[in-house]
């Protein structure tokens, strides 16, 4: 039977491998833009993510449990973000928007689920609702960034 700090960093570890796969798409995405600006933007998000595990970690850390270093079979599952398979074969700004919204949707349901499915300590509910609030930010963006047309910038 697992502990309660148990449940709470195997939530988090799975946490942690979203923002991982999110960082790995955004760093992509970054690389793969046509438009500086967008490529920026994306690198920023790629940092944030970053971040994010950075302070997940410590969390995880300090119920006394090891953060997972190589994934799980639920994190293999919940890898919903940024398909480069198809993605990068049509290299165009608009669909990697569209993926990002995708993958960040995808991220808010994570979040809001470990939100509501334990109660969780003080320090851990204010980090994840922080992020949850910074990646729905993001995602407002993304929404206004998929009604511009982006053209290539030198």
């Amino acid at each position: 039977m697992e502990t309660y700090t148990e449940k709470i960093a195997k939530n988090l570890n799975a946490l942690i491998e979203k923002n991982r796969d999110a960082k790995k798409g955004f760093t992509n995405a970054a690389q793969h833009a046509k438009a500086k600006s967008l490529s920026l933007w994306f690198g920023d998000r790629a940092l944030e993510r970053e971040v994010f595990n950075k302070m997940l970690k410590m969390e995880v850390s300090s119920f006394g449990q090891d953060f997972d270093l190589n994934g799980s079979l639920t994190g293999d599952i919940h890898r919903t973000w940024m398909d480069f398979k198809s993605l990068f074969t049509m290299d165009n700004d608009k669909a990697m928007i569209a993926e990002a919204i995708r993958g960040e949707r995808a991220a808010l349901e994570e979040y809001n689920s470990v939100l509501a499915e334990i109660s969780l300590p003080t320090s851990t509910e204010g980090v994840l609702n922080d992020q949850r609030i910074k990646i729905e930010h993001g995602l407002a963006i993304l929404r206004t960034l998929d009604d511009i047309e982006f053209q290539e910038e030198s």
